[in-house]
């Protein structure tokens, strides 16, 4: 089974990774991928690194994990990220192949108002993570729970550590790190 983790990774941190070895571990997942949208639905015009800044911060924070892989399908065509889409371009490219669609229980508790939400659950097995204690949100599709590690890191606040000129070292890998330092991203006057 191939897992699918998208999101916006903007940046992409140890949260991002920690979840992702546990739920590969938990399931014994063959690969995960890992999916940058190039517009997330619910944050159009919202983005503050390009999508393909974004997608060149995973590969740098994958390097070195064979079961990890970026997945371009969302940045490969226009408009919105739609994960049913992503789904079912992946089901028609590699026929036979099993999917699980991982989620974080955040996002979860939105994903009846996902586009096209019906049709997840038809195109991946639909895996909702959360940390330890997190309580699962009731969902109308089956769902398989995993527990991760509780790591209370977010994006926003990398993004607001770097426009205040605070160090992000250990909350995101040293090369991602690297890469927002050359390309001035997240800065006030950028």
């Amino acid at each position: 089974m191939i897992g699918v983790f998208g999101g916006s990774f903007d940046p992409i941190h140890h949260g991002h990774l920690l979840a992702a070895q546990a739920v590969v571990e938990a399931l014994g997942l063959e690969e995960l991928r890992f999916v940058p949208a190039r517009e997330q639905p619910f944050k159009i015009g919202r983005h503050a690194a390009p999508a393909a800044i974004r997608a060149r911060m995973v590969s740098l924070a994958i390097a070195g994990e064979p079961r990890f892989k970026l997945e371009t399908a969302e940045l490969d065509r226009a408009g919105p990220s739609y994960t049913v889409d992503t789904l079912r371009s992946l089901r028609a490219r590699e026929p036979g192949r099993e999917f699980a669609l991982l989620v974080g229980a955040d996002a979860a508790r939105d994903l009846p108002t996902w586009h096209q939400a019906e049709a997840l659950s038809a195109l991946a097995t639909l895996v909702v993570f959360a940390r330890p204690g997190a309580k699962l949100p009731t969902l109308p599709w089956p769902v398989r729970g995993i527990t991760v590690p509780a790591v209370d890191i977010s994006a926003t606040e990398i993004r607001r550590r770097v426009a205040e000129g605070r160090p992000i070292r250990y909350w995101v890998p040293d090369p991602v790190a690297e890469c927002i330092a050359t390309d001035r991203l997240y800065l006030p006057d950028a």
